[in-house]
């Protein structure tokens, strides 16, 4: 089944939940990450017009449903996707949580659902399923979630999940149910996208093999006489010039050396995500030869697990790439950049106005009587607009 190309894009925001600073693998340029400055960031995407912010899950963050909780307040239009684990949490309990929190934000939450590739974390939590199993049971909490948000009485009797009389009392602002986004790059995976989801998510690889994926789950989900929406997770590292972004690439991993990677790596390949090992195939552990497509750089997953690809480049160019994940499907572009305050100014500055966007977002200088952009030469002149040369 051929892929649809997207006319626009929502562009999403990170909430570095688990760490931020200027350089990975080191706690040089480490930059502590409290609440002031998890609002920080969140405050900044709201401004700059970010579609939403991702909040990542696991043992390594900070409990992502109460991060939100505290920042849904404090913002205006930013949409939070945040993680629901099936196995660890009850549908029942996560269909209440869902509805409460899509009602304090005024219809402002989207779910991202998580299956888990670490065998270890999962043990850790008390989830002791085979990969084949988490995904059975994650297409059964989403069918029992689902049916509770749309106001039905549940009763559903299934291979890992039980509920008898099962209803809600309060329903979410969205209907039927805050949208759901899942990344799976298993044939199990893939099915569950097909038949439960709204949103499938991949990393980035190239636009090809992102659009081999994209089929694939457009097929499945054309066999359950459904449509599906596709996201793609990134990194990104955009300056005025192609030269001073690729400095930039090389300074994040400045501190990375080879036993830091070696030791990375070997717990990636203690995993049993097929999305992480086709991350690590990308780099196969080394630093040379990086740039595995023009402007996809692969050297955040030396040592960072998930998203291991960031976007390089002046404005122009990361722009064109993704206009090419645009062209196979690519709707939603779910973004982070180290550190995630400054990049995020970076991103909507320079690339927001190269895109077709969905959301509305700042204006950046164009409105030249309402207030300083730039700051005035010579306490006259307003500065003059100039277009950097890569």
């Amino acid at each position: 089944m051929t892929n649809i190309a997207a006319k626009d894009a929502n562009v999403f925001w990170f909430l570095p939940t688990h760490g931020d600073g200027r350089h990975l693998g080191t706690s040089v340029g480490a930059r502590e990450v409290d609440h002031a400055y998890l609002a920080e960031i969140a405050q900044a995407a709201d401004r700059l017009g970010y579609y939403g912010v991702l909040i990542p899950t696991g043992r390594s963050c900070e409990d992502s449903w109460v991060v939100a909780s505290s920042l849904a307040p404090l913002t205006k239009q930013l949409r939070f996707l945040i993680a629901f684990r099936p196995g660890l949490l009850n549908p029942s309990l996560a269909a209440r949580m869902a509805s409460t929190f899509d009602r304090i934000s005024n219809g402002r939450l989207l779910i991202n659902i998580v299956t888990g590739g670490d065998p270890q974390e999962n043990s850790g939590d008390g989830l002791f399923l085979e990969h084949g199993d988490r995904y059975e049971i994650t297409k059964e909490f989403l069918q029992i979630w689902k049916k509770l948000l749309s106001g039905d009485v549940v009763n559903y009797d299934g291979k890992h999940l039980r509920i008898e009389d099962g209803q809600m009392l309060f329903p979410p602002v969205q209907k039927p149910h805050p949208p759901l986004y899942f990344g799976g790059s298993s044939e199990a995976g893939i099915d569950v996208a097909g038949a439960e989801v709204d949103t499938y998510l991949s990393w980035g690889e190239p636009p090809a093999a992102v659009g081999e994926k994209l089929a694939l789950a457009r097929a499945a989900a054309a066999r359950h006489g459904r449509t599906l929406n596709f996201g793609v997770r990134l990194h990104v590292i955009v300056r005025e010039t192609a030269q001073e972004a690729w400095r930039a690439a090389d300074d994040l991993i400045r501190y990375v050396d080879d036993a830091t990677i070696a030791k990375a790596q070997a717990k990636f390949n203690s995993m049993d995500s097929i999305g992480q090992r086709r991350m690590a195939a990308l780099h196969g552990g080394s630093k040379e030869k990086l740039e595995i497509y023009p402007n996809l750089w692969a050297g955040v997953g030396l040592v960072r697990g998930g998203a291991g690809t960031a976007l390089v480049g002046d404005a122009q160019q990361v722009a064109n790439l993704m206009k090419e994940y645009m062209a196979v499907g690519v709707e939603n572009f779910i973004l982070s950049g180290y550190p995630h305050l400054e990049e995020a100014y970076r991103f909507a500055e320079l690339v927001f106005p190269l895109l077709p966007l969905k959301h509305k977002t700042a204006t950046f200088g164009s409105g030249r009587n309402n207030g300083p952009f730039g700051e005035t030469v010579a306490n006259m002149f307003r500065p003059g607009q100039q277009v950097s040369a890569s």
